[in-house]
């Protein structure tokens, strides 16, 4: 099974170069040059040339992309690597298995996982709220201390007002 480990942002320079949108815990261990991944839209197999970080943003180039041209063609494209089913890390997920799990609070239903943004600081959970509306969870131990994949559900201890509708 292919997981997603980054999105391609903006090209940088003229050379090619994209910024990145890391969706592995692990990106010094994924992203290496001469690795190559599938992508999604399938525009077929890309090598990975170079990968460097500039300020807080990784910057990946592949052997396929020559210039920015091509580079702003293939923008949003998903990097695709395979899953490692190995790993025996019971506090890690991969973003695609939290959306759509249902989260709780006090064993009352509040809603569902319906996205993850990947953060510097920590990843942040899109809850979409039985009232309608979407909040933003702080995917931190204090917040969300339970997450249970194979039943379905996320639990969570909100600070004061953080579902609030605006």
């Amino acid at each position: 099974m292919d997981t997603v480990i980054a999105r391609l942002g903006k090209p940088h320079g003229i050379k090619g170069e994209f910024t990145v949108e890391v969706r592995t815990d692990r990106p010094e261990d994924r992203l290496n040059p001469g690795a190559t991944f599938a992508t999604d839209p399938d525009i077929g197999e890309l090598t990975l040339k170079s990968a460097r970080w500039h300020r807080d943003r990784l910057l990946l180039a592949f052997d396929e992309v020559p210039d920015r041209n091509r580079a702003e063609e293939i923008r949003n494209t998903l990097i695709l690597a395979e899953a490692d089913e190995d790993e025996d890390e019971t506090d890690a997920w991969y973003l695609d298995d939290l959306i759509g799990l249902k989260v709780y609070e006090n064993d009352a239903l509040v809603g569902e996982i319906v996205d993850v943004t990947n953060g510097t600081a920590q990843d942040l959970l899109h809850m979409k709220h039985t009232a309608g509306h979407v909040v933003l969870i702080p995917f931190v131990t204090e917040i969300v201390p339970d997450v249970d994949i194979d039943s379905g559900r996320v639990t969570v201890t909100p600070p004061a007002g953080l579902f609030d509708a605006e």
